[in-house]
């Protein structure tokens, strides 16, 4: 079992027989509404080198020697321009044993025919769906269908009610829109384990 919790925006402390990992740590002050990262991790990914996912310094590596985990990490366009906007982003791939997560960073574009082989049947995908900098949740839902997962966490979107994220970006709504039932956790963490009686699982961030 991997033990996920959203700490807000695209930031994910994913845990597996006492390894963690910290994917896509946002720098002080760079996500509206969100508080300041202050983890320990044992390895930290960053998808690209943008404010809002590359806060290395906002996390102290502890660095255990057994990492559980086989990483892979594929090239994606972080706009639908080839890169000529806003350059390149990664998806990381997090393998141990039989289940397989994926993080799809800031994706701004559609997935190649070898990445979409890559990415099916995941046990979890983190996808953005906000829209603006990435992917918008109707493109999030059409890859989620035909990619399979099992489980998927939306991320990388605004919350009006409890003031998080950019005012440029989307709620989840026209994602779910797009997806049709979740179940709203009203929680930070999951596990790739439990049955949460829905594909689609909408967490609250930690860091609020």
């Amino acid at each position: 079992t991997m033990y996920i919790t959203w700490l807000g925006h695209s930031c994910f402390k994913i845990e597996k027989d006492g390894f963690s990992v910290i994917i896509d740590p946002y720098k002080d002050g760079s996500v509206p509404g969100l508080k300041n990262i202050r983890e320990n991790a044992d390895l930290v990914i960053c998808s690209h080198e943008h404010g809002d996912h590359n806060g290395r310094e906002c996390v102290k590596v502890t660095e255990k020697p057994d990492c559980p985990f086989k990483i892979t990490a594929l090239s994606v366009f972080h706009d639908d321009a080839g890169g000529s906007l806003r350059g390149k982003s990664s998806i990381t791939i997090l393998e141990a044993g039989s289940e397989r997560i994926a993080h799809f960073g800031d994706l701004g574009c559609a997935l190649t025919a070898e990445q979409e082989s890559l990415l099916e049947n995941l046990d979890l995908a983190l996808i953005p769906v906000g829209g603006f900098y990435t992917i918008d949740g109707k493109t999030a839902g059409e890859i989620v269908k035909k990619l399979h997962p099992r489980k998927v966490v939306p991320m990388h979107y605004r919350d009006v009610d409890k003031g998080y994220g950019y005012a440029e970006i989307s709620t989840v709504d026209p994602f779910l829109q797009a997806v049709g039932s979740a179940v709203f956790l009203e929680a930070s963490s999951m596990d790739t384990e439990k049955d949460y009686s829905a594909q689609m699982i909408v967490l609250e961030p930690a860091n609020i």
